[in-house]
């Protein structure tokens, strides 16, 4: 059964457009990951400093072999650009239920 991964990033103070950058890369490395169905990166349409990343996956085990295979050193130089911890929860469909 596919999973359903939502991701919620807070921007730091006068950091909003070099989240959204970075957020704008993560894209095609989330989208190229084996096991990756979809991914898409959203803007709070009242709060710019607001945003989510959702992601379909074939399994939760695709989506944690792909984190680690991200660079590190790379989600280190993001860091400054979270004004909270990033939050992210697995969800299932509920279609046909």
């Amino acid at each position: 059964m596919n999973i359903v991964r939502v991701n919620e990033f807070v921007a730091a103070a006068g950091k909003s457009a070099e989240l959204f950058r970075f957020l704008q890369s993560l894209v095609p490395y989330i989208s190229a990951a084996k096991g990756c169905i979809s991914c898409e990166l959203l803007k709070h349409h009242q709060h710019g400093d607001q945003f989510m990343i959702i992601e379909r996956w074939d399994c939760i085990e695709s989506h944690q072999l792909a984190l680690t295979n991200y660079p590190q050193d790379d989600m280190q130089a993001a860091m400054s650009l979270f004004g909270s911890p990033p939050k992210g929860n697995y969800f299932r469909s509920c279609a046909g239920a």
